[in-house]
């Protein structure tokens, strides 16, 4: 687990201390999507640990100031964390009963969606989170549906509908568990983008542990690399910056992207 020291975003002990130099702690990021890796982002912000500090002395509203409608304990990767997001994200999948089913209508069986499941209920609603392979399914639970109920899902109208439904349509169609067999066989490589959240995600733990940005560089790319290519205005050095730039915004307000 990553570890922090934040006093007004400052760290306040020896960046050698802090577990953020093995690379094959990140190996987990490659597989997260956008509102997992949003959580990863936020949960760093030095802001956002302090509001959990004192949540307990705090109205709840505090959580929608960070896109929360609870706050989450931000010690937990989004291995563990249940981050439930105000509003939903597009992926999220609204489950309501069939108000009108047909004789042959599906019925909703929690227990035999595939995939390794996290229940959380947020006052309102259940949600599940559930690990397909390498994707992640969210249901957002109506409370009036039922074990063993006819069951349809919903997609919020409006100008973005078309995007809202291509954004889950390959998670409904992975509840298939034949089609989840199949998708373990033709899993494939991290994109790009993915291995960039994962280096990003490290380089800001180490600017956040006090680590110099030479120090990112050479947990990233290795000594050698380092010792050959680290100059005043070379290319190593700017893309251990943009790593950093990116790594700084995407932790104080652009993760909200992500969702």
């Amino acid at each position: 687990m990553t570890s922090f020291y934040p006093r007004g975003g400052i760290a306040i002990t020896d960046s050698s201390t802090v577990h953020w130099h093995p690379s094959a702690a990140y190996l987990y990021v490659l597989h997260l999507d956008g509102p997992a890796l949003a959580w990863e982002y936020l949960r760093r912000n030095p802001e956002y640990r302090l509001a959990w500090q004192h949540h307990q002395h705090r109205p709840q509203h505090e959580a929608q100031r960070w896109g929360l409608r609870l706050l989450e304990d931000p010690a937990r990767d989004a291995r563990d964390a249940h981050p439930d997001w105000f509003p939903d994200p597009s992926s999220v999948v609204q489950v309501y009963p069939d108000a009108d089913p047909t004789a042959d209508a599906l019925l909703f069986q929690l227990w035999r969606i595939p995939g390794r499941k996290q229940l959380m209920h947020d006052g309102k609603r259940l949600v599940l989170t559930t690990q397909l392979v390498d994707r992640m399914l969210r249901m957002a639970i109506s409370p009036a549906l039922e074990d063993g109920m006819a069951y349809a899902y919903a997609v919020r109208a409006g100008c973005q509908l078309r995007e809202r439904w291509r954004a889950i349509e390959a998670e409904l169609a992975a509840l298939d568990p034949a089609t989840v067999e199949r998708t373990a066989l033709a899993t494939g490589r991290p994109g790009r983008t993915s291995i960039l959240h994962m280096h990003t995600l490290q380089a800001l733990d180490g600017t956040l542990a006090g680590a110099s940005q030479r120090g990112v560089a050479e947990a990233l790319y290795g000594i050698t690399a380092v010792a050959e290519r680290w100059y005043e205005d070379g290319d190593l050095r700017a893309q251990v910056r943009r790593l950093i730039r990116r790594g700084q915004t995407l932790m104080d307000r652009g993760y909200q992207r992500l969702l």
